[in-house]
């Protein structure tokens, strides 16, 4: 069998959030690793020093016909594309360009440079509005917005392309992802973000006034909305075990939810960053966003079965502390302080 050290892995994206962590988890692990981000939304921070970085467009197919034979690529990790779903919303054809039809150009140059394992960063978004809570992996898929369609159009690639050529892939759907590296190496630092967690300990720097709650009235025991929430270095985790996966059996491929299955409130969410700040965070009760289900909480039964995934920080206050530890270094960072 492949020794899975001995396989160069190319991390798309890898200068983002999710991505940046992923880099981290396989060098951590001794792999080799190389990164390709555009630096729209990434920073040349997040990437370490020894960690070849090329600037550039994952369509880019002479590029990476480049990387694949500089770095003797063997295996992708797949993080680069847009992720705001109101913005898809607005902007469809750039989402679909952006994260299908790249991903497309990107898949076509990994058969074509011999890459023979694809993982891929999907979306709890792929379930829409689920009619149940936990959600599996068979749940129905009907996407409510562009982000969600563009995602499970590029599943849906992947399987055809697994089933045409010599390459198997892993679809992993995140659901709320948050936290940061422990170590303080890497973490949320986008801004304008639009996660609770990470707009949560914004507000508690005093970078935000106030948190807005999105809907009170969900059926839900505080009438707020329920999410799944991982911890970013988990998910990472998450991501090495599944490369080695499809190593191990290279004509298996799998899809597979991230999630604690635990669910949160917001405002249980908001108590907890109070409760790691000791201050009080100002709360604007605002309306529903179209679309938000009133609970969307993974079902992680087939992760644990099929990896040996053992989560290290699923517990929300570990998860809201590192937040808030990167939130500090970031304002160091950007010279805020």
């Amino acid at each position: 069998m492949t020794d899975p050290n001995q396989i160069p892995v190319l991390v798309t994206g890898g200068a983002g959030y999710i991505g940046s962590h992923a880099v981290l988890a396989l060098k951590d692990a001794g792999r080799k690793v190389a990164v390709i981000d555009n630096l729209s939304t990434g920073f040349r921070f997040a990437v370490p020093d020894d960690v070849p970085l090329y600037q550039g467009d994952i369509a880019d197919q002479d590029l990476l016909a480049r990387i694949f034979a500089e770095q003797g690529i063997g295996a992708i990790m797949h993080f680069a594309g847009s992720i705001i779903v109101p913005e898809s919303v607005e902007q469809p054809l750039a989402y679909y360009h952006n994260n299908t039809v790249k991903s497309r150009a990107l898949l076509e140059a990994a058969v074509e440079g011999g890459v023979k394992h694809f993982i891929f960063s999907s979306t709890a978004a792929t379930y829409g509005v689920p009619e149940v809570s936990p959600v599996t992996e068979d749940t129905p898929k009907q996407p409510i917005n562009p982000y969600g369609w563009s995602k499970l159009m590029t599943e849906q690639m992947l399987a055809d392309t697994s089933s045409a050529y010599p390459v198997n892939h892993c679809a992993l759907r995140y659901f709320n992802v948050a936290g940061a590296d422990p170590q303080g190496r890497t973490g949320q630092s986008t801004a304008g973000a639009t996660h609770l967690i990470k707009v949560a300990v914004e507000a508690a720097l005093g970078k935000r006034e106030s948190v807005a709650v999105f809907g009170t009235d969900f059926d839900t025991p505080d009438g707020t909305g329920v999410r799944d929430y991982i911890h970013v270095s988990d998910l990472a985790a998450a991501h090495v075990l599944a490369l080695d996966a499809l190593i191990e059996q290279p004509k298996r491929s799998l899809t597979m939810n991230c999630g604690y299955g635990r669910g949160f409130s917001v405002l249980e969410v908001l108590d907890a960053v109070d409760r790691v700040t000791n201050q009080k965070i100002e709360r604007v009760m605002s309306p529903r966003r179209a679309g938000d289900p009133a609970s969307l909480i993974s079902d992680p039964s087939r992760i644990r079965a099929t990896l040996p995934w053992q989560p290290q920080h699923a517990d929300l206050d570990t998860i809201i502390a590192h937040a808030l530890q990167w939130e500090r270094k970031l304002t160091e960072l950007r010279g805020e302080g």
